[in-house]
Formats: C-alpha cells, structure tokens, sequence
C-alpha cells in the first residue's frame, strides 16, 4: 500500500560535491498521527542510482562473483568484499544498459537474457540511492580463474566462480555481507530451488 504524506521543503543545498555530493534540506512533513513535525534538518548521500545482476550460466551451473577491495569496509569488516556485479548508471543509460556494460567490463561475458529482481534503496535513511536489481545469463565458459575490470577506472576485480550447489552454503557461512548480492543469491536459490 503505497502512503503519500505532504513535505513541505523548505530549502535544500549541496554542502559537499567531490565524486559523491551531501545535500541539506530543512523542511516539515505530515506525522503519523497527522499533525506537522517541528521543522527538521535532514541530510541526503547523493551517489546516484545503481544497478546490479546476478551473473548465472545455467549451462554450466554456476554463478560468476566479484571480490573487490571496498575501503569503506575496511574499519568494521573484511575489505574484501565477494559481490554481483554492479555499476553506477551513467546520463542516458537506463538500468538494463548499464548491466549489459558492467558485465561485459566486470567479468568479459555478454548478457544472454537479463530480467529484473527488485528495485530497492541501498540505505533510506541517509542516501537517496536505488539498486536495479537484475538476473543475468551468460556463457561463462572463459571466465575461470581470470580478473576482470576496467585499468582505465583502476578496477581490480578477482573473478570468483560458484557452482549453484553451492550458493545456500555460502550464503549460510556469513561470507557475503553486501546486501545486493545476498538478496540476489537468496532469489537464484529460491528460483532454481537449491
């Protein structure tokens, strides 16, 4: 059930704009219980939209996985983190496009047949972002073992193969902790009931 409420924005700037922008908005909005909130002070993560697809190649049984160096991670986790392959969508792509791209960059595959997950936010309460969830097929037959990304971004992507089998064991073991990936992984084992 979809609630529209009324926000009443009053101003908005951007207070930090260096690859990823911070925007500050002062504004009210309808409360729960229908009254107006005191004005409030909110802060928006401007990254822009995402999106990301499972890689699968069904002929094969097995998925295609990234492990990249994630920074922010590094201080409470891993990282290392082992992810689907995901891109930010560029002006004028849609969503579908930028898989296509980040697949064939990412992993040297082309995208066989591509049809959505989910769309959802990264993190509503800070960031404005949304994930274009997608599922991927390819012929993965040339990818074992190999790296992948752009030199030109200094991507540097270990390709990591699963075979299906093995996914419920993985997702079980608290190796994947991105949540893109684990919401990918948990609608392919469902879907292919592993």
């Amino acid at each position: 059930m979809r609630v529209v409420k009324p926000v009443d924005v009053q101003s908005c700037r951007t207070v930090f704009d260096d690859h990823f922008r911070v925007v500050e908005a002062r504004l009210t909005y309808q409360r729960a219980d229908g009254s107006t909130s005191e004005p409030r002070r909110m802060l928006s993560f401007e990254r822009g939209d995402s999106a990301a697809a499972v890689v699968f190649d069904p002929a094969r049984s097995r998925v295609v996985l990234t492990r990249q160096f994630r920074f922010p991670t590094l201080a409470k986790g891993p990282g290392w983190m082992l992810e689907v392959v995901a891109g930010s969508i560029e002006d004028g792509e849609t969503p579908e496009e930028c898989v296509r791209r980040e697949v064939l960059e990412e992993v040297g595959c082309e995208v066989t047949d591509l049809g959505p997950i989910a769309v959802f936010y990264a993190s509503p309460g800070g960031s404005s972002e949304r994930i274009h969830l997608f599922h991927a097929r390819v012929d993965s037959s040339a990818v074992a073992g190999q790296t992948g990304g752009l030199a030109s971004e200094q991507e540097d992507i270990e390709l990591v193969v699963v075979p299906l089998a093995d996914l419920p064991r993985l997702l079980a073991s608290g190796e994947v902790v991105d949540a893109k990936t684990i919401i990918g992984l948990c609608w392919l084992v469902r879907d292919a009931q592993i």
